[in-house]
């Protein structure tokens, strides 16, 4: 998956550089895309709209922070990092359905995704994405 379309692999350094809520953004993209894709593999024929509706229970904020909790003690000191920069990042934005505490939580999740897929670690992002289906499964 990634190396078919990433455009510019960026090196740790130069991931290191960026925002934390650019690397949220990137994550959130990213996050998206597997989660879709994981629900049309498991049933092709789902319209476009029944693939968001359950997406949805996938992306939100609520389940990006049990991902989270899940996962927190599993992390690398170097992921650690990314992901307390993208939890303590201050957004501009104020969530609309989901709690403050699970907001920033899901904040440093999409971070840290955003990170993996920019560095190109797609061993520890495909353990990553693995464990959020089974946690939220």
């Amino acid at each position: 998956m990634l190396d078919d379309l990433r455009i510019r692999k960026f090196s740790k350094d130069e991931v290191r550089m960026l925002n934390s809520l650019q690397l949220a953004l990137i994550g959130d993209g990213v996050f998206e895309v597997f989660i879709r894709n994981y629900i049309l593999t498991q049933n092709t024929a789902l319209s476009a709209n029944k693939i968001h509706v359950k997406a949805i229970g996938y992306v939100k904020a609520k389940s990006q922070a049990c991902i989270m909790h899940e996962i927190e003690n599993l992390l690398n000191e170097e992921e650690e990092a990314v992901y307390k920069r993208g939890r303590n990042a201050k957004s501009p934005t104020v969530p609309k359905n989901a709690e403050i505490r699970d907001y920033r939580m899901a904040t440093g999740f999409e971070a840290l995704i955003g990170y993996l897929y920019l560095v190109g670690d797609k061993e520890r992002l495909e353990f990553i994405f693995d464990r959020s289906i089974e946690i939220i499964n």
